[in-house]
């Protein structure tokens, strides 16, 4: 078994509950981590027997693109989409981070974290 991680994929999205988010957008930061068998890829050094992390970041920007009111069903679809297009996932970790969310205070980021496992 092996981890993969892409981490600090930086997207401008337009996800919240307040009609102003929808408006005007924020920045966000996406970190995704991958459990799944590497041994077979560590041998033959083909992208075929691996889990591309080109593919990863390519389903989080589509995804991130998608307007949704809570962090947690985009992070849900993210994982969704991972189950889904690689195989080769057995387990997996996406994290969102809203950075400078306006929530009347002086706070850096929110983050949503969720896992899920075959």
């Amino acid at each position: 078994m092996g981890i993969i991680k892409v981490n600090n994929i930086k997207l401008y999205a337009y996800h919240g509950c307040l009609d102003e988010e929808a408006k005007i957008g924020s920045e966000y930061r996406v970190d995704v981590s991958i459990k799944a068998d590497l041994k077979k890829s560590a041998k033959t050094d083909d992208l075929i027997d691996t889990v591309d992390y080109v593919h990863l970041n390519h389903i989080v920007k589509e995804e991130m693109a998608i307007r949704a009111k809570l962090l947690e069903e985009v992070a849900q679809r993210i994982l969704n989409r991972m189950f889904k297009e690689l195989k080769k996932v057995k387990k997996a970790k996406v994290s969102v981070s809203k950075i400078n969310p306006p929530i009347g205070g002086n706070v850096e980021e929110v983050v949503i974290i969720l896992t899920k496992k075959r």
